[in-house]
């Protein structure tokens, strides 16, 4: 059994101390908190509300339209369960410029916290490594967060980590949920990064 000390609080504002070099595409939920709290829910972040599964298929058909930006989904266990063969896509279009994050708790917190699959026998890291994916890194531990940082910074996507936490609380955050005003900011700030690069 892996020795699991990361608090997932922790994990965004390490990995990402400047989060307004990326666009952010988030799962519902405990991801979204997590990524909304440390940017402030600012123009470069799309967190999902009530589409679960629909993070990494989302991030990647973005991370294709415009590959001159990078791109970071953000998604929880239970989620990408959901949706698992979206690593086989992700794998199959290869987009270098897509990472996606898994931060996995071993629960499902919108239902009641029962335990999920990965608390038992699933690797998610073996799956994406299954899916194709050609770089796959797996963390517990915040002695880790330097080498994961490096890892998510370094070359070309698409990469994937499996940040292993605590079952423990989300970030602390009250959302927008007008999710057509968000979109519309979202769209209003890549505008304005893509005039920027052309």
């Amino acid at each position: 059994m892996i020795d699991i000390t990361l608090d997932r609080r922790d994990l965004i504002p390490a990995l990402f101390p400047k989060p307004n070099e990326y666009l952010f595409i988030t799962g519902l939920a405990g991801p979204a908190k997590d990524v909304c709290a440390h940017t402030g829910e600012s123009e470069n972040v799309f967190a999902m509300g009530g589409a679960m599964g629909s993070a990494v298929t989302t991030a990647l058909g973005a991370a294709l339209s415009a590959p001159d930006h990078r791109f970071i989904c953000v998604t929880g266990d239970g989620e990408l369960m959901m949706a698992i063969g979206s690593l086989a896509t992700v794998a199959s279009m290869g987009p270098t410029n897509l990472s996606v994050i898994c931060i996995d708790n071993g629960r499902h917190g919108e239902t009641g916290g029962q335990w999920g699959h990965t608390s038992r026998y699933t690797d998610l890291g073996m799956m994406a490594e299954g899916a194709g994916i050609p770089k796959v890194m797996t963390i517990s531990s915040a002695g880790q967060m330097n080498e994961a940082k490096a890892f998510i910074e370094s070359g070309e996507g698409p990469r994937f980590l499996w940040a292993r936490v605590l079952n423990g609380p989300p970030s602390k955050v009250t959302r927008n949920w007008d999710l057509i005003q968000r979109r519309q900011i979202f769209k209003s700030g890549f505008e304005a990064r893509q005039s920027q690069v052309e």
